[in-house]
């Protein structure tokens, strides 16, 4: 075991470069597996990091699972891009709960063009939302003030 690395308390985990050392801490059922799938997201190729991203996200511990979401969103900031495992993972999983803040930074940082069918539509849906809630704050931004401005 590489001196960085304490499965045990989880140090060093989000410096994990081995894809290796994930899969044989994988089988050994180590607790820390979604915190060093992070690390993998930083230093390895998507190509190598999305399959254990994707068991990762089937992990019994929620906290864990979590990270591994994290680690999706991570991966499409750093590449730009998903492999469509990660893209049907992000589908399987639904909206709401750990899959939110992947799907908002695969949205971001992934080009509309390279998004599969259903994260368009899941883009322009975001989009009207997004812009909806911002005419509601402007709106009600603009009652305060009239109501200031009355007082």
């Amino acid at each position: 075991m590489p001196p960085g690395w304490d499965w045990a308390s989880g140090q060093g985990l989000l410096g994990l470069d081995d894809p290796e050392e994930w899969d044989a801490a994988f089988e050994r059922g180590e607790a820390g597996l979604g915190t060093a799938v992070i690390g993998l997201a930083f230093h390895c190729t998507l190509a190598e990091v999305s399959p254990r991203i994707v068991r990762a996200m089937r992990l019994p511990d929620a906290a864990q699972r979590g990270f591994a979401f994290t680690a999706a969103g991570h991966a499409a900031r750093l590449n730009g891009e998903l492999t469509p495992e990660l893209y049907e993972a992000l589908r399987a999983e639904g909206p709401g709960g750990f899959v939110v803040h992947a799907i908002r930074d695969t949205l971001t940082f992934v080009p509309f063009r390279e998004l599969p069918p259903w994260f368009k539509r899941r883009w322009v849906r975001q989009a009207v939302r997004d812009k909806l809630e911002a005419w509601w704050l402007y709106l009600a931004d603009a009652i305060e003030g009239a109501r200031r401005i009355v007082r």
